[in-house]
């Protein structure tokens, strides 16, 4: 069984990959969203089907960059933290944004 402390560390970093990802895809939903909202306006309002279906390819295309965005700066991080001479307590500020 796992230590009290152990549990803790664990919600923690679990909270912290949540707020991660929250902050990076935040934007990134609330354009898709109006965009699947516009393409259906396009398409069911105005009956112009051919905008529609174009406005209705925005979303995946947003949410791609918004991952691409979020895996460069992932990596950029693992980067620091592999870089030799570093310790782990500074590749963990520096991750964090503590410094």
């Amino acid at each position: 069984m796992a230590s009290r402390q152990q549990m803790q560390e664990r919600e923690m970093s679990g909270q912290a990959a949540e707020e991660v990802s929250e902050q990076a895809l935040g934007p990134a939903l609330m354009a898709s969203a109006a965009s699947v909202g516009l393409s259906w306006y396009y398409f069911f309002v105005r009956g112009d089907r051919q905008r529609g279906l174009f406005v209705g390819l925005w979303p995946p295309t947003i949410l791609a960059f918004a991952s691409y965005f979020n895996q460069r700066k992932m990596r950029q991080q693992l980067n620091s933290l592999t870089q030799p001479g570093t310790t782990l307590k500074n590749a963990l500020d520096s991750m964090m944004g503590n410094k």
